[in-house]
């Protein structure tokens, strides 16, 4: 598989569908994160400041992903 021919997916749960007139394509992705003071979860995107929406916090934890992730040990 060429470097060319992979295209990363774009947003949460619209990317396969096909959708282009949603806010998310527009907008551009936005990634899920876990504050570590309060436990609040948010979405942020590409250009909002790293603080949580709730308590200001700036320490923040990705979201696990909910995909199954395996990997081949040898």
């Amino acid at each position: 598989m060429s470097s060319e021919a992979y295209q990363p997916p774009t947003g949460g749960a619209s990317y396969g569908s096909g959708a282009t007139g949603n806010a998310t394509a527009v907008e551009g992705p936005s990634m899920r994160y876990i504050c570590s003071d309060c436990a609040n979860k948010f979405s942020i995107k590409k250009n909002d400041p790293i603080r949580c929406t709730e308590c200001g916090g700036r320490v923040l934890y990705k979201e696990r992903t909910k995909r199954m992730v395996q990997f081949e040990a040898r």
